[in-house]
Formats: structure tokens, C-alpha cells, sequence
């Protein structure tokens, strides 16, 4: 049994970026294990930093205040792993659970030699996306660890970095978690708002959003005095500000009991799923038109690409779009992959051996 679904509550995780002394560990620990949301107290034992000379954690010394924070307020802890030694100090020092990190799931190589060291453990393991978006990795990580026995299993979505500067530390892309869940709907995915947001303005906005597409916990980084951390205190939040920030949260439950309700949502659902039969009846229209086109296109020796065209359906489509308060960004991405698929049909057409013109309606 996976012991992330034990409880029909959100998965809440909650704990220094870094375990930088005793006291800020026991004095955190402390005011954690009074939040009654909280299910483990996390902390960074070895921090794999992006370049040397940066604070890396105090290592097996560090272990021993976490196991004196357990001893004394009774919670259970949680820490990052990335080589088969941290493992066998994580057991050492009776660590409830522990996560593979963004960098390491990125590693195959790394995954496996973790997956070794936890075979033939019962131990809780949490697995974070990769750095970049590729599903795959995560997905693979996730399968090293289930080819080990182990069965209690959840994902983090912790974003994804990129170039540029905006809003966010990282790339939330949600629709990843959520295609992940698809893939796996027994394995819990917690959101990380800390990692996503990069400031701690943004955490409630990232973690509500979090609850609203149904993802099943939170992990976020707290600290006594996040103003003197030792890493990442821009994200950090005290634990009195913690408490703030899960009574503001919405946590919502994926159904209901209440039969009017399910009546109605089946009624709703029924007619979007009508409407969609619709779109696709008519997408598969418009491309028969755009077959035809390029036929036409072939016989006249003309591009497939024609950008006063482009430009001319960019603009009438949004200026409609405005009209049926439409988001302008959802609007484009839409007529982007219509017109891709356009484009991909018209070359097949072109790159044809023989044509057959038809005149374009």
C-alpha cells in the first residue's frame, strides 16, 4: 500500500532549505510539529549547488539534529538523496522519508545506483521533475524506483528552469504534473511552490493553483529566519507565516458525494463532450479545405507558407477572439497548431510524386 494515500488530506511538507545548526533545526522543528497540516519536516542535508564555493550542507553531523527534532516533537522527517551513501545514512538515521532531487532525476545513472541502495527497503520515496521538461526522465525515475518493490511512491513538481527572465523561478508548465498523473494515478504528485515561485510572494498563488487542478500536497520551504539562510531565503517562509499561508488555501476534494451534484456535472460534462465531437468534425473539414488548397497550391507552383495570409488569420481570429472574451495566448497557441498541421499537410502534397488539382472552395 502506498502510505501517501492513507489519508484523504493534502500531503504537506514543510522545513528549512538547508540544515544550517541544532538550534534553527530543533527551533523550526519545534514550530512545525505544532501546525497540525504538516506530515513531514523536511530539511537539506547535502546541497548540490550549481558551482563550488557555496554552502553544501553539514552532511551526517546535520542527520543527527533531525533525528533529535524527530525524538523530541514526534514528526516525522524527510530529506534529499542523491548518491547510495546518502541512503544508507537516511536508514541510519531513522529518516521517515526521502526525495531524489531535480538534478539527479536528470541522471539515469544516478537513479539506479539510488534504486540499488533502497532495494529491499520499505522507506518512502519522493521523486522531483527533472531541470528541464522531459517527462520521460521523470517517468523513468519514477519506474527505476517501483522495479525496486518499493510501493509507496509520490512525484514533486517542482517547475522547470529556462532562459529569460519572468515571473517565476521556474516554469510551473502544469500540464506536465497532470499528464504524469495520467500516466500514474495511484502516485500523488506535491506541488513545490518555493522552487516554482523563487519568492515568497508568490507561493500562495502557485499552491492554490496547485489544489485547483487537483494535485495531492504541498512542499515548502520554511525557516526560523529566512532573512539569514544560508541558501534560498528569498523563497523561505517562517513557520507562523506558514500556518497563515495553509489556512488561506482552498484544498479541494477530486469528487463528491452529494448526487445532485454528480447529476449535474454529468449533464455539463455530456454537452462539452458534444461540443467536442463538433470541433472535431469541423478541424477535420477545415484540413480537407487545406488538402484541397494545396493541390491547387501544387499545380501553380506556390509556397506553402504565405505570410500576408499568416498574418491576416493572427489578426481576424484575435480581434474575434476579443469580441467572445477569449484569452489572446490561449487563442494563439490554438491557430499556431492549426496552422502547423496545415503547413505539415501542404508539404506532404507538394513533396507528392503526382497531383490531382481541385479548385479551392
Amino acid at each position: 500500500m502506498n502510505i501517501f494515500n492513507e489519508y484523504n488530506q493534502p500531503i504537506i511538507i514543510a522545513g528549512p532549505c538547508s540544515a544550517e545548526s541544532e538550534e534553527q533545526i530543533l527551533n523550526t522543528a519545534k514550530q512545525i510539529s505544532e501546525i497540525q497540516q504538516v506530515r513531514y519536516f523536511r530539511a537539506g542535508i547535502w546541497k548540490p549547488r550549481t558551482r563550488p564555493g557555496s554552502f553544501e550542507g553539514f552532511g551526517e553531523e546535520a542527520l543527527k539534529w533531525l533525528l533529535k527534532a524527530k525524538k523530541e516533537y514526534n514528526i516525522s522527517t524527510c530529506i534529499e538523496v542523491a548518491h547510495p551513501s546518502h541512503v544508507e545514512l537516511a536508514l541510519k538515521y531513522e529518516i521517515d522519508a526521502v526525495w531524489i532531487g531535480a538534478r539527479t532525476t536528470t541522471n539515469p545513472f544516478s537513479v539506479n545506483e539510488i534504486a540499488q541502495a533502497l532495494h529491499s527497503t520499505n522507506i518512502p520515496v519522493l521523486i522531483k521533475n527533472p531541470m528541464h521538461p522531459e517527462i520521460k526522465l521523470w517517468i523513468g525515475a519514477i519506474e527505476r524506483i517501483q522495479n525496486t518493490g518499493i510501493k509507496s511512491i509520490a512525484a514533486i513538481h517542482r517547475g522547470f528552469f529556462y532562459y529569460g527572465n519572468e515571473k517565476y523561478r521556474n516554469k510551473p508548465l502544469w500540464q506536465i504534473p497532470l499528464e504524469l498523473k495520467t500516466i500514474f494515478p495511484d502516485i500523488p504528485i506535491i506541488c513545490d511552490p518555493s522552487h516554482i515561485a523563487g519568492k515568497k510572494e508568490y507561493l500562495f498563488e502557485i499552491a492554490q493553483k496547485a489544489m485547483n487542478i487537483g494535485l495531492n500536497g504541498l512542499m515548502i520551504e520554511t525557516h526560523i529566519q529566512p532573512s539569514i539562510a544560508l541558501s534560498d531565503k528569498e523563497q523561505q517562509i517562517t513557520p507562523t507565516e506558514l500556518k497563515h499561508l495553509l489556512n488561506q488555501i482552498t484544498f479541494y476534494t477530486t469528487t463528491s458525494n452529494d448526487p445532485l451534484f454528480t447529476n449535474k456535472l454529468n449533464i455539463l460534462r455530456q454537452i462539452i463532450d458534444e461540443i467536442d465531437e463538433d470541433l472535431l468534425h469541423l478541424i477535420a473539414k477545415r484540413l480537407e479545405i487545406v488538402t484541397q488548397i494545396a493541390h491547387y497550391k501544387k499545380e501553380h507552383k506556390v509556397t506553402a507558407f504565405q505570410l500576408s495570409r499568416w498574418k491576416n488569420i493572427l489578426q481576424s481570429r484575435k480581434n474575434l477572439a476579443k469580441e467572445l472574451q477569449l484569452r489572446e495566448n490561449f487563442i494563439h497557441q490554438l491557430l499556431s497548431l492549426l496552422h502547423e498541421e496545415s503547413i505539415n499537410i501542404q508539404n506532404q502534397v507538394l513533396n507528392s510524386q503526382s497531383s490531382h488539382s481541385k479548385q479551392p472552395s
